[in-house]
Parts: C-alpha cells; structure tokens; sequence
C-alpha cells in the first residue's frame, strides 16, 4: 500500500465508486446493501456525482491507495429549508485498510468541511449497535447514541440494533 491521498468524487470516478460498493457489500454485514446490490448504476452515479459540483451541503469524500479507492465518506442533506442544516454521515472503508486511520481521517475531513459551508451544523449518523469499533471511532470523534431503534435490522434470521448518533458542530 502506498501514500493515501484524499480527494473528492469526480464524474470520471463512477464506474470506480459503483465497483469498490458492490465490492466492499460483500466484505461486511455492517451496511445496508450486500454484495452487487449497490443501488446505482454508473450512469445514475455520474448524474449524482455532477449534482454534487457547486453544492454546499453535499460532499463525496475518498481515500485513494494510488488508482484504488480505499475508502468513501460522504455527507448529504436535504435540499429543504428546516432540515438542510443536518448533514447524514456515510462511510465505508475496504477491510484491508481499515484499522490504518483512513476511516479518522476522511470524517475528520468532513467535520472540517461541513463546519466551513456555513450551512450544516448537525451531523447525523446510523450504525449497527454491534459494529464496535465504528461507534468507537465516532464517539471519539464527538458523536453521542442519541437514541437506538431496537430490531431494526434483519440479517440471517437474527434481528440487530441500530444505533442513531449526532454531533452539533
């Protein structure tokens, strides 16, 4: 692995973003899609990364090994009035980056640039309950369990709990 270097999505990045997600869904039980069940296509990526140019409130975030994604974070909120101030924290790093200070280092990014848009003053988060390390991690970075939906998540006939978390900035 060489030096880490972070950037923000480009529409060029599409067909690159849509494979590291359809990757990384079959790496971990922890996010919402599984393998190949990434939502977007490529093109339906690029049309969401060109809303992303000029957008104050929008950002896709991504650590780059070289060529290869290690890791996206992205934070995005609503386009109305009274909840656009809260931006919705999204991140994943590939298992053979994590443990590496990736993870820190793009929320810790994206802390500094919501803080900077003028715009958000709340990030908000949901997470497994049971992904011990990711709560770790956004604890130490300032986001509180700000409440818990029991059973919200179904996976091989075991239900898990979703942690809500927060942070005023």
């Amino acid at each position: 692995m060489g030096q880490i270097t972070y950037c923000t999505a480009k529409e060029s990045d599409a067909e690159k973003i849509v494979a590291f997600y359809n990757y990384v869904g079959g790496e971990t039980s922890y996010l919402s899609f599984e393998k190949d069940e990434y939502p977007m296509d490529v093109e339906a990526q690029a049309e969401s990364i060109r809303g992303l140019e000029g957008n104050e409130t929008n950002i896709m975030l991504m650590a780059m090994d070289g060529e290869e994604i290690a890791g996206i974070a992205t934070i995005s909120s609503s386009h109305k009035v009274k909840a656009r101030h809260d931006g919705g924290l999204g991140i994943v790093v590939a298992k053979r980056y994590q443990g590496q200070g990736i993870g820190t280092e793009l929320i810790r990014r994206l802390i500094e640039w919501a803080k900077g848009n003028g715009i958000t003053r709340r990030i908000s988060l949901d997470t497994r309950a049971d992904n011990v390390k990711a709560v770790e991690l956004y604890m130490k970075l300032g986001f509180i369990v700000e409440g818990c939906r029991r059973n919200a998540t179904l996976l091989d006939g075991k239900y898990y709990d979703i942690y809500v978390m927060g942070m005023m900035l």
